[in-house]
């Protein structure tokens, strides 16, 4: 015995809402780019603090380096007196 199959249901899609959901498909694919732009500028706007930054670390590590340089040779000239 087979088992009597299912016909799938015609659409009942009115024009007005096949219009409907058509500008709202646009409006949400407005939105992701919109998103989209938005990710891409915070990015670019983190990797130009991410350069600042290191910029400034380098400075620093070697302003560091160059007191710890003196505090040597300080150091070394107290013991030799």
């Amino acid at each position: 015995m087979q088992t009597p199959s299912k016909q799938p249901k015609s659409s009942s899609v009115t024009y007005e809402e096949e219009e409907e959901m058509q500008h709202d498909i646009a409006k949400l694919r407005d939105q992701v780019q919109q998103v989209s732009l938005a990710q891409k500028g915070t990015e670019s706007k983190m990797d130009g603090l991410k350069k600042d930054v290191e910029a400034k670390m380098d400075c620093l590590k070697k302003g560091i380096e160059a007191k710890m340089d003196d505090l040597k040779i300080d150091l070394g000239q107290t013991w030799k007196n």
